[in-house]
């Protein structure tokens, strides 16, 4: 015996957009870390040929050096690694479980924490450059190239993508909390496989024999 099925719901327009906001962002955080690296062997040489007018030693130079390739590296693998976490938490959305919207939702706050503390370093390091003693200011000077090395729109496109990450994980954590998408996770949510009804037969009882009547005496 069959039994129809009930077509599935529709997805709502504020889960979709959540899903694309985070493939968008997963793909940016995979272009980011190529950038990253691609600029950083220009970025080396231009601060090593500015080096060459300060008073630091060699050694002090190649440690500053090594201070931009591990940041650099550090933030290519970190962009590397979300972009699969952001990509499977958009596909998981897509199922209706309310698991990854939870899920969802703590990364999103991680990521917009991040965001706004990559927001504050930026401006912290512009309006409030870092000051050594006296006696640490070859390294002083290192670092004060280190802004320069970069290319021009190194900066404030880092700048900008810190804010729209910000205001990505803002923007999804928003809308999978609209009554919409509410609706959608909690009707998955209470939607629970029921096992097809058992059939027993019915029991027989034995019919007893019908009653005859004596026959009389002859």
């Amino acid at each position: 015996m069959s039994y129809p099925e009930s077509a599935p719901a529709r997805r709502p327009a504020a889960v979709l957009s959540a899903t694309a906001v985070l493939l968008v962002m997963a793909v940016a955080a995979l272009a980011y870390a190529v950038v990253d690296l691609v600029v950083l062997g220009g970025t080396v040489d231009a601060f090593r040929s500015a080096a060459r007018d300060t008073s630091a030693s060699p050694e002090q130079i190649d440690d500053v050096v090594t201070l931009l390739r591990a940041s650099a590296v550090l933030s290519a693998v970190v962009a590397v690694l979300s972009a699969p976490l952001l990509a499977g938490l958009a596909l998981g959305l897509l199922t209706g479980r309310n698991g990854v919207r939870v899920a969802t939702w703590v990364v999103s706050g991680l990521g917009l924490l991040a965001g706004c503390c990559s927001v504050a370093v930026v401006v912290g390091e512009r309006s409030a450059p870092l000051q050594l003693g006296s006696g640490e200011q070859a390294l002083a000077e290192l670092l004060g190239l280190i802004g320069g090395a970069y290319p021009s729109w190194w900066i404030p496109l880092n700048a900008g993508l810190s804010v729209a990450q910000a205001l990505g994980y803002l923007v999804v954590a928003t809308l999978l909390a609209l009554p919409t998408a509410n609706s959608w996770f909690g009707r998955h949510r209470s939607t629970a496989p029921t096992a097809p009804p058992v059939f027993t037969p019915a029991t027989h009882q034995p019919q007893s024999a019908p009653h005859t009547p004596p026959y009389p005496p002859r």
